[in-house]
């Protein structure tokens, strides 16, 4: 019973943060369907998934150029895995290298133009995908808010 006091407080914290897991799954499936969209249109336009989110956080650093360290961190991989993207991004000539002037142990990365016009152009797509389908938002805005749902508890109208 390490750091227990008693039974009750974790009954009343299970009554009271009970997850609507109708929601939680809603959102899961939106998400999942949203993400499988966005692998296909990486996909037609000759990149990888996450080549695409690599593309779209230097799109986002802009007018920044960032390092290789931080875009592993925005893409939450390692080092490593994030130097074999630029690399594979770098031989489709979407992206280049640039000693950082300030130290010149970092390497800086930026999108050619070629990698501009690809981001750009999928982003697009993804911003209409989301426009036109308003399931993902709508989900997350419920488990955000809670449920709107009225449960077999609330009385009916």
């Amino acid at each position: 019973m390490r750091g227990r006091t008693s039974g009750t407080d974790d009954r009343q914290a299970a009554d009271t943060a009970t997850p609507d897991y109708a929601q939680l799954a809603a959102f899961r499936h939106e998400l999942r369907r949203f993400l499988h969209f966005s692998e296909a249109e990486a996909k037609r336009a000759g990149i990888q998934p996450r080549q695409y989110h690599l593309l779209l956080a230097l799109k986002a650093a802009e007018p920044r150029r960032p390092h290789i360290q931080a875009l592993a961190d925005e893409l939450v991989v390692l080092h490593h895995t994030a130097v074999e993207l630029v690399d594979r991004l770098e031989a489709k000539r979407l992206v280049r290298r640039r000693r950082d002037r300030r130290d010149p142990r970092r390497v800086l990365v930026e999108l050619t133009p070629a990698g501009e016009r690809v981001v750009t152009a999928l982003a697009a797509k993804h911003l209409d995908e989301i426009r036109a389908s308003r399931a993902l938002a709508s989900a997350l805005e419920t488990l955000a808010r809670g449920s709107a749902r009225p449960s077999r508890d609330d009385p009916k109208p």
